[in-house]
């Protein structure tokens, strides 16, 4: 049950023909239904991030959301898969190790360093890490890149909050002692 009640009723039966992502939307729009005017703006923030206005590619998204999942512990974030067709998981997996991952490319490894350093220890970003982002992005892919993070930090950390797992494969449901990974064994909803 989520910690914060929905201000918009969702039944079950709602909620049980849709995908994983459908249903989490779905949910996290009718808790964030509470202020409605709020919500219209952080979704359009998203969908701009997101829509035909994004530059980078949504490879690249999906795989720096995802690490960020990891970091945040966001069960419902690491379960879902929203490019499953470019977004292997096999390539999931190379998120357990990155930087020594084959399938991945330069320029998404210094995206997803800078990902890491921005979930776990932003003061840390230096010259050197923008350094190595202007050798595969413009100023303005850096700037969506951090948006990108940004968002998915701050959001990600609050909907961690909410606990939206009960519908989750039982490997995100279960309380454990080890951090949750969207990598490693078990099937996904």
């Amino acid at each position: 049950m989520a910690r914060i009640t929905p201000a918009i009723e969702l039944r079950e039966s709602e909620l049980d023909h849709l995908t994983p992502a459908e249903r989490i939307d779905r949910q996290s729009r009718a808790i964030l239904a509470h202020r409605p005017a709020l919500t219209d703006r952080v979704i359009a923030v998203s969908q701009a991030l997101a829509g035909d206005e994004a530059t980078l590619p949504a490879r690249l998204i999906e795989l720096v959301r995802l690490r960020i999942a990891y970091w945040n512990q966001c069960r419902s974030c690491m379960s879902v898969r929203y490019l499953p067709d470019e977004v292997s998981e096999q390539l999931v997996c190379s998120l357990e190790h990155p930087q020594d991952a084959d399938e991945l490319s330069a320029a998404e490894k210094a995206a997803l360093r800078f990902a890491d350093l921005m979930a776990t220890d932003h003061l840390a970003i230096d010259d050197g890490v923008y350094d190595d982002l202007r050798r595969h992005f413009s100023e303005g892919e850096i700037l969506e890149l951090g948006m990108n993070c940004a968002q998915y930090v701050g959001y990600g950390r609050l909907t961690a909050t909410w606990a939206l797992h009960e519908h989750l494969h039982e490997r995100y449901r279960a309380e454990q002692e080890t951090p949750h990974t969207p990598w490693g064994e078990g099937a996904l909803r």
